[in-house]
């Protein structure tokens, strides 16, 4: 199917096919965290609102029992920032994101870590580690005593880049704060196995967000220079084109959904991977609207679908103790059965946070 076009709705309900959107899945967690391949957690909550809005009867327990018992982990990941992810595929994929780990260390702390030995920091931050887990204050704390000339922020940053680290339950889980300790990956999910090809990682990908480009591929791993090794595997893909011509890849045999097929009302959390994912996000966002959702200092707004496309942000609230708020600002008009449909999906969601709280829903 080399060259065949597809249409921005085909593009559009195939993202939300794959990311269990067009109808609530009855596969388990740990499944849905591998097919997404990783979920931004730069805060705790988003992960398993992601989880409710894709799989049915999904309860926060589950998410937290897998986190707790080690199978999935919240560590640094694409872009720098922290994402939960499988055990099996942070052993596997790790490796393959450390460049961009390091590029990310060197725009934030490139002139703060001039001249310093690093392979010596690693060194002396590994054995601390070991010990027992650490907040990245404790570490920050020791390296200081080590490197007493250097900014703290930078030394802490750099151990979190070169060792491969994951966050310790219960930092990380439903309604913890950002405050957590670091253990070795090794240490808490045990040896690496044989790492994965970046062939292997791009078909990772694909199966949660494809079709998609090369440069798709760059922008959610934070990766860079993919295009000529990716064109020795080119024949191991199929290959697409959008509308404006783009070659989109895809892992064969994987599903392409009609573009009318119907697309339910969903309220997706901040920062999903969702509208990051893509170079070209028009299939899920249209261009008009990316700085209604894409904030500065690189916040993220929980986004609305309508018909398949965001057509709205959403937010909680909590005025009271006894008082949940669903808080959803649409970008333009909704008709009167997308309206209730908006009111009747974020009055489930507030139900599910909070069963307790009486709910209101309040729509722009």
């Amino acid at each position: 199917m080399t060259g065949t076009t597809l249409t921005l709705r085909q593009l559009n309900r195939t993202l939300l096919h794959r990311q269990m959107l067009l109808a609530r899945q009855t596969i388990d967690p740990y499944s849905a965290v591998r097919r997404l391949g990783a979920m931004q957690s730069q805060l705790p909550n988003p992960p398993y609102l992601g989880l409710w809005a894709r799989l049915d009867d999904f309860q926060r327990a589950d998410l937290t029992a897998l986190m707790e018992s080690r199978r999935v982990v919240r560590a640094p990941w694409n872009r720098s920032t922290l994402h939960l992810v499988t055990d099996e595929d942070h052993q596997k994929f790790r490796p393959l994101i450390a460049p961009a780990l390091v590029r990310g260390m060197k725009s934030f702390h490139g002139r703060n870590l001039d001249g310093l030995d690093l392979d010596a920091l690693v060194s002396e931050a590994i054995p601390h580690l070991a010990e027992a887990p650490r907040s990245m204050g404790e570490v920050k704390d020791h390296l200081l005593k080590i490197y007493p000339d250097r900014m703290g922020e930078a030394l802490n940053y750099a151990a979190r880049t070169l060792i491969p680290l994951v966050q310790v339950p219960p930092g990380g889980t439903w309604g913890v704060g950002s405050m957590a300790k670091y253990a070795l990956a090794e240490q808490w999910l045990g040896a690496s196995g044989e790492a994965a090809s970046l062939a292997d990682f791009f078909r990772h990908y694909l199966t949660g967000y494809g079709p998609a480009s090369v440069m798709d591929f760059q922008v959610w791993t934070g990766l860079t220079g993919l295009q000529k090794p990716l064109a020795a595997h080119r024949d191991a893909f199929t290959v697409y084109r959008d509308e404006g011509g783009r070659e989109l890849w895809d892992v064969p045999g994987g599903d392409i959904i009609n573009g009318d097929a119907p697309a339910p009302v969903r309220l997706v959390p901040e920062y999903d991977n969702l509208v990051i994912a893509h170079q070209d996000r028009r299939r899920i966002l249209a261009d008009d609207d990316r700085k209604k959702v894409f904030l500065t200092a690189a916040r993220v707004l929980g986004t609305v679908l309508v018909d398949g496309f965001v057509a709205g942000v959403w937010k909680l609230e909590k005025p009271t103790k006894k008082l949940l708020r669903v808080v959803v600002e649409p970008f333009g008009a909704l008709s009167p059965s997308d309206r209730q449909a908006v009111a009747d999906e974020s009055e489930r969601l507030a139900r599910w946070v909070d069963e307790a709280a009486a709910c209101e829903v309040v729509i722009g």
